[in-house]
């Protein structure tokens, strides 16, 4: 029994590790998606081994008369997430990954002549699919729910879908 338990375990080892994986050491580029407006984030991911990354986001947004809660307004805002993902081959070029992470942002808000500005904080997850291709392209969607956002989510919780176009190098 001992034998093969110990089998098992090495084979499930051997599976995990004898994967390739495309990671690159940079890639830069833009992710797009609708956070809460936040429409377009710069994103850069930096490899730290073959198999993880940290990615981190710029986001903005400049919004003016949208309807509210039944309020017209416009909105800034700026916000910059870090996310440390793990990756895993799906096949040649072809990955799937899941990360953790969260970030902080601030906003400027005004609905009807009423201000409302601060600061904010959230944790988020992460996880998607990407495609790397022969020239120095990346592709990816992924799903990133958040949490927080100390009064700037209505409900603090937030989540988007996002299109990642990024150049690797």
């Amino acid at each position: 029994m001992k034998k093969i338990i110990l089998t098992t375990v090495m084979l499930i080892g051997l599976a995990f590790t004898t994967q390739a994986q495309d990671i690159s050491k940079n890639a830069i580029g833009l992710r797009l998606g609708d956070n809460d407006g936040f429409g377009a984030e710069v994103s850069y991911q930096r490899g730290l081994s073959n198999s993880n990354r940290l990615e981190l986001d710029l986001g903005w947004r400049n919004r003016n008369n949208y309807h509210n809660n039944g309020y017209y307004g416009k909105d800034n805002a700026l916000k910059l997430s870090g996310l440390y993902q793990w990756v895993w081959n799906i096949d040649e070029g072809f990955n799937w990954y899941a990360g953790v992470g969260g970030g902080f942002g601030s906003y400027n808000s005004d609905y009807n002549g009423v201000n409302d500005n601060g600061v904010f904080a959230f944790a988020a997850g992460d996880v998607g699919i990407e495609y790397n291709f022969d020239f120095p392209l990346q592709l990816s969607l992924d799903f990133r729910p958040e949490l927080g956002g100390n009064g700037y989510y209505d409900n603090g919780y937030s989540s988007d879908i996002a299109l990642g176009v990024r150049y690797r190098f």
